[in-house]
Formats: structure tokens, C-alpha cells, sequence
């Protein structure tokens, strides 16, 4: 039998345990890319948000490019729109669909960051760009990614992290991303089987893997709640088991942003722990792993998008 690390969707009552693995797997100190500071804000919060990484001519031709995913897309299987408008809420696979992407996937302002902190190669195990329209943008409920990724996809440990680039304004109102810092220290296993197909469900609106309300309330009311916020061209980089999420947005501010999930070529994901079946491969990686760093692209200086065509 599998060593199950991380127990969730097997049990009648939900249950806090604590972190069995590290947050921050290299020396500390080590990095060439972090200061120290930086170092002990992540490994506290499990969360880090950087601004101002990319600059305003990058942001253009980013957004450019997901405007053009998201028009060429409406009829994919790996793009999700709202229950409720039909509008495009997420698109899934951009590395592998657009080349300005997988630039970035690879850019040393990102990659070189993850490969710090997982202390290894990493490969993506998932990309997408999420758009919240304005005055149409439904929320994401509160859940730690890892649960869903260990009981769906199989990933066996908390060995990977989430880049968020901003390619609008987050402001206090446009549902900015929502975070429970030091929650990454603890997991919530979950309560329900896992349904057949669940992610067509689960994308747009999350039921099954979500954290029951009395323990999300105790860690919220030990840690509290932040929301960064900031200008486009910022980078906000969480672990895979930070508690977070995001309410509607009611305003006429649109938001769009790029993700990347970096995972170490160690911690590859296996079969699922709680499902019949993984997840499509758009959702999460599992054929043909590579380190990014030897994958086929643009060889260009660090730190340098290509324009748009």
C-alpha cells in the first residue's frame, strides 16, 4: 500500500494535521535570486508578492496575448467559462499554446525563484491565465491546491508553489486573490468521495475538496487574512498549500492573471490518492515530463519577453 501522507476525501470528519514536509527545501541563505529577508517572510506566511517584476511593454504584450487565447479558445475543452454568463473564466495550457508563454514559463525572474525553493529541476504542472470581467467575475472558494492536486492528480508531497503574474491593476475591490497566511503549515483534509469527472464541475464552481467552515474559521481567526494588492507587472508566488481565494468582482475594473504551478521533477505525480481517475493532462502534467529548463524555446537573454507577432 502507498504511503499517504496527506489523508483527505477518506474519512467522515475533517481534520487539521500538521505539515510534514518542509516549506522552503534548499539552504536557507543559498539563493541568489531572494534576499534572506524574503526567505524568512515565505517560509513564515507561505506567501511572498513581489511588484514591479515585469515592466510595463512586457504586461502589454502579455495581456495581448491572453486576450488572444482567450477569443481563440471559447471552444476548447481546456478553457472554462462562468455557469452563469458563458464568460471565459480560465484558460488552461498557455505554456503550450503560445510561445510569449512559454518564454515566461522559463524567465529566470520566475523559474529560477522555484528552482530555490523546491531546491530542484521543476517542471509546470499546470498553466492557465484566469480573466474576472467586470461586474461578471464569480468568485474561487477557499482551498489549498494541494489537496486537490494530492487527491486528484496524485502529487505525493508539498514540493511545488504557484506564481500569479498580475497583467491588470489587483486592487482591494476587483476580487483580488485572498490568502490565510501560515495556513501552508497546516492541511485540512476534506469529507466526500470524490465524484467521476469532478473537475467539470469543480472549475467553476468548487464543492468537493474545500475546507469545512469550522476549521477554515479557526486558522483564519489565528492567522488572519491579506489580500496583496498592486499594479500590473507584480508577481505573487504562494505554496501549494496555502489556503486562499477570491470573492466577486462587482466592479468595472476587470482582472486578469497568469499562473504558473512549478513542481519538482522528485515530487511527479503517481495515480490519485482519493479518485477513481486523474485529472486531463491540461490540468495537471503527467507524460512526457521535462525539466523547463531543457525544453525547446526562444533563446533569448534572461529576463526578456518576446514582443508579440
Amino acid at each position: 500500500m502507498r504511503n499517504d501522507m496527506y489523508r483527505s476525501r477518506k474519512d467522515t470528519t475533517p481534520k487539521i494535521t500538521a505539515r510534514k514536509d518542509p516549506v522552503i527545501w534548499s539552504k536557507p541563505g543559498s539563493s541568489g535570486v531572494l534576499s534572506r529577508a524574503q526567505e524568512d517572510f515565505y517560509e513564515q506566511n507561505g506567501f511572498l508578492f513581489i511588484e514591479n517584476v515585469f515592466s510595463a511593454n512586457e504586461i502589454a504584450t502579455l495581456r495581448e496575448q491572453a486576450e488572444t487565447l482567450r477569443k481563440d479558445g471559447e471552444t476548447q475543452d481546456d478553457v472554462i467559462v462562468e455557469a452563469s454568463s458563458n464568460a471565459v473564466r480560465s484558460v488552461f495550457r498557455i505554456h503550450e499554446k503560445n510561445q510569449t508563454y512559454l518564454d515566461l514559463m522559463a524567465d529566470d525572474r520566475l523559474a529560477a525563484i522555484a528552482e530555490h525553493i523546491l531546491d530542484d529541476d521543476v517542471y509546470i504542472h499546470q498553466s492557465r491565465v484566469n480573466f474576472k470581467p467586470a461586474f461578471k467575475g464569480k468568485e474561487f472558494y477557499w482551498h489549498s491546491d494541494f489537496e486537490t492536486w494530492h487527491t486528484e492528480d496524485g502529487m505525493p508531497r508539498m514540493r511545488a508553489l504557484s506564481m500569479s503574474i498580475t497583467l491588470s491593476e489587483n486592487t482591494p475591490y476587483n476580487g483580488p486573490l485572498m490568502l490565510v497566511p501560515g495556513s501552508h503549515r497546516k492541511f485540512i483534509s476534506c469529507v466526500g468521495e470524490t465524484p467521476d469527472d469532478n473537475y467539470k464541475n469543480s472549475l467553476k464552481a468548487q464543492e468537493y475538496g474545500t475546507p469545512d467552515p469550522e476549521n477554515l474559521t479557526a486558522l483564519i481567526q489565528t492567522h488572519g487574512l491579506v489580500a496583496p494588492v498592486g499594479p500590473a507587472g507584480s508577481v505573487l508566488i504562494f505554496d501549494c498549500n496555502t489556503l486562499h481565494g477570491s470573492g466577486n468582482n462587482i466592479t468595472p475594473f476587470p482582472r486578469s492573471n497568469a499562473f504558473f504551478v512549478y513542481n519538482s521533477m522528485k515530487n511527479r505525480v503517481v495515480a490519485p490518492f482519493a479518485a477513481k481517475s486523474p485529472r486531463p493532462d491540461f490540468l495537471a502534467s503527467r507524460d512526457n515530463i521535462r525539466p523547463i529548463r531543457i525544453r525547446q524555446r526562444n533563446t533569448m537573454p534572461p529576463g526578456h519577453l518576446r514582443a508579440a507577432e
